[in-house]
């Protein structure tokens, strides 16, 4: 009714004096009326409301206000205070994306930056050489940057010719297949690039993706930032006899329990051969299990193969896809990084048949679109120097596991002396090692009550022993974690140097525990 006061028009001085307290002055400026108005706004579905309703809505009204100003505090009125009230409200808009959500924290982040905050401390944490990789790929590398000007330039968008091609060709005798360079080859940014890639071009909202833990940490952000979401199962330790070794090998699938994780909306299986953390290389058998229930239920099989040239005590790694009828539904992702101890290339790659490789090339060529000419030109001419060597002594991948074998022993020995239990890997760049008895010594280590406890060991281990390691509970499932916190990983591909310094730091812990 004309002249009725309006049960909000009350509350718009109230607005006015907050802003003059907050810095404004005795007249409200354009910016006063401004946030009078946005909050009016605010207020309006309330109207008609009882005054206690209303009174209720006007405190939490308030207490956005309280939040929204707080930036304005001791600017002038004007022009400008409306320009900043007006960035406070579009900056208060959720800025992250949802598929974020759940995902942003990386331990990698958060162990890698407390190693290098400590002076002296032995990396044996990330997993990386620090070696230097064979001297003819960088010479090829060196050859690339200063030879044929043109690759500096674009080269093909799924891959530079000559590397798709001898990929096709050295992978085609290896799984039986005959590859099109054009067609089954995808060159990719790493093979991260070729996992998130797999993920983004398959997976979609609502589909499940069976995933064997432990696991590399990337394959569950990615499943959800797909809109996927991930179902785990666990490969579970053996017991053992006293006295014989722990080894890899000894941690299995139950395949009852595997059977029972696919449903009617699984989409993917993520394969990890050898493993990592575990450094597991699976056997025949138990690829023609996880085969067998692909093809069962119609699932794609994505394995991650990038250390497959890194296998050890005669064991032998056995692409998934060579089984028959798992081409047509495997995606096979390799790495130069770990092929030629060149990670810091990042080129990477996958392979797979033109009916799965055409939705990933939808993803890279709108994404990506291409990957660094030098780069893959230098890989195309290490692979074709391995072909002419494939098998021989002079090979790189003969010669390559045959010194780190001699590392993983080197480390083994060592991590004993001092009552670590490491588990003997088959193959990879890591070992994890058994830290129960310390578990049990000493309990309370410093940290948050529901922190796993290979978290908090590690953290005492890099500040107190100067030794980094990586803890296993992070490639495990949040309800997994606490059930497998008394391991820890270390990375053994190391030059002879660094293992020596891990011996010194061992050395001293080791005088340090006896009485």
């Amino acid at each position: 009714m004309p002249g009725r006061e309006r049960p909000l028009d009350k509350y718009q001085p109230l607005l006015f004096l907050l802003l003059e307290l907050w810095g404004g002055g005795p007249s409200p400026g354009p910016g006063a009326i401004f946030l009078a108005r946005v909050f009016y706004l605010f207020l309006c579905p309330w109207r008609g409301r009882r005054p206690t309703a209303l009174g209720g809505m006007f405190r939490n009204a308030s207490a956005v206000c309280l939040h929204l100003v707080g930036p304005l505090r001791g600017k002038k009125p004007g022009a400008s205070l409306a320009r900043c009230l007006h960035q406070t409200l579009t900056m208060a808009k959720r800025l992250r994306a949802r598929r974020l959500d759940g995902i942003d924290h990386n331990p990698w982040v958060e162990f890698v930056k407390l190693t290098s905050e400590e002076a002296d401390v032995v990396n044996l944490g990330q997993g990386f050489p620090d070696f230097s990789p064979p001297e003819f790929a960088v010479e090829a590398f060196q050859h690339a940057v200063s030879g044929d000007f043109m690759l500096n330039q674009y080269t093909k968008a799924f891959g530079y010719p000559p590397l798709t091609k001898i990929l096709a060709s050295f992978f085609g005798k290896l799984l039986g297949q005959e590859i099109d360079p054009l067609k089954n080859v995808l060159v990719t940014v790493g093979a991260y690039g070729a996992l998130f890639t797999a993920f983004q071009a398959l997976v979609d909202e609502g589909d499940e993706v069976i995933i064997i833990e432990p696991f590399f940490d990337c394959y569950e952000p990615m499943t959800l930032m797909a809109g996927g979401r991930p179902v785990f199962v666990s490969l579970k330790p053996s017991s053992t006899q006293k006295g014989e070794p722990n080894s890899s090998s000894n941690w299995q699938l139950d395949p009852t329990e595997l059977a029972s994780k696919f449903t009617s909306r699984t989409k993917a299986l993520i394969l990890n051969t050898p493993n990592n953390p575990l450094g597991k290389v699976f056997s025949r058998e138990e690829l023609e299990l996880v085969a067998s229930l692909c093809q069962q239920h119609d699932v794609v099989c994505i394995t991650d193969e990038v250390y497959q040239w890194l296998v050890f005590d005669g064991f032998q790694h056995i692409s998934i896809a060579s089984l028959p009828g798992m081409w047509e539904r495997t995606l096979t992702i390799g790495s130069a990084g770990k092929t030629f101890s060149v990670t810091g290339w990042k080129v990477g790659w996958v392979l797979g048949p033109d009916s799965l490789m055409k939705h990933l090339r939808t993803v890279h060529q709108n994404s990506i679109y291409h990957c660094a000419t030098q780069g893959q030109a230098a890989v195309a001419q290490s692979f074709e120097r391995e072909q002419l060597h494939f098998g021989q002594p002079s090979s790189y991948f003969v010669q390559l596991p045959q010194y780190i074998q001699r590392c993983r022993d080197h480390m083994i020995q060592s991590l004993q002396s001092v009552g670590l239990r490491p588990v003997i890997p088959q193959g990879s760049y890591f070992l994890i090692t058994d830290i129960s008895d310390f578990k049990n010594k000493m309990p309370d280590l410093p940290g948050a009550a529901d922190e796993p406890y290979d978290r908090r060991f590690v953290k005492w281990m890099i500040k107190n022993k100067g030794l980094a390691a990586i803890p296993v509970s992070i490639f495990f499932s949040v309800p997994h974690r606490k059930i497998f916190d008394h391991y820890i990983r270390f990375c053994f591909v190391k030059d002879e140097s660094t293992l020596r310094a891990m011996d010194q730091k061992l050395q001293k812990w080791k005088a340090e525990l006896t009485p």
